[in-house]
């Protein structure tokens, strides 16, 4: 982070992220200083491995993580994921469990956008499922709960926006709609009621909170 007074948020995500993350510099302009890694985080195998640089170093206000679509990916022959379940829910709790030891950092773990399998199938070179979607945020939400994690559901975000609507022809990546539609949720919710806020996240965790 630069040595801005504002608070600090750093997102850590795919390529969504990746889509959104300008409506969330947009939203929080002159309320935070929004930095994010210009790679795309990966699986969480890799964001594990990045977690000092892209986290721990750099001491946030807030870090929201959004990590999942590609640990699920099923190669077309053998139907192995890329990261499987179990594996994917140990690198989640690590991650959120070295997150949490910071300090004065309110960390928000973004669940995992839904698909459309069968434009998905048609598009790319590998599988998604809309079951393993389902799956793997169960576990991330299992360890978010027992960890006092607070979720920012973007799995519910697009249900409700219409996912057909909002999915690109791929059935995985937005419109700029969608990330629009996404990175709101992120960003800007019930920004009126900032100034009740009384716990170390401050402003900006209200904003990434507040449905």
């Amino acid at each position: 982070m630069s040595e801005s007074a504002m608070p600090g948020v750093v997102l850590i995500g795919d390529s969504i992220r990746m889509g959104y993350q300008q409506t969330v510099v947009e939203a929080l302009e002159g309320e935070a200083e929004v930095w994010s890694p210009q790679a795309n985080g990966g699986d969480s195998r890799n964001v594990l491995a990045h977690l000092d640089e892209w986290a721990l170093q750099r001491n946030p206000r807030v870090v929201h993580v959004n990590c999942g679509l590609h640990d699920l990916k099923k190669d077309f022959a053998t139907g192995a994921p890329q990261v499987p379940l179990d594996a994917y829910a140990d690198n989640v709790l690590q991650i959120l469990t070295r997150l949490l030891a910071m300090e004065g950092t309110c960390v928000l773990w973004a669940s995992t956008t839904p698909v459309d399998e069968e434009l998905h199938h048609a598009k790319k070179g590998f599988d998604r499922f809309e079951a393993d979607v389902e799956a793997y945020n169960a576990r991330a939400a299992a360890h978010c709960r027992a960890l006092g994690v607070e979720i920012d559901d973007l799995f519910d975000v697009v249900q409700r926006a219409d996912k057909r609507a909002i999915l690109r022809e791929d059935g995985v990546h937005f419109s700029d709609e969608g990330s629009r539609i996404l990175g709101g949720a992120v960003a800007y919710r019930s920004e009126e009621h900032t100034s009740e806020l009384q716990s170390p996240c401050n402003l900006v965790c209200r904003l990434l909170l507040e449905k």
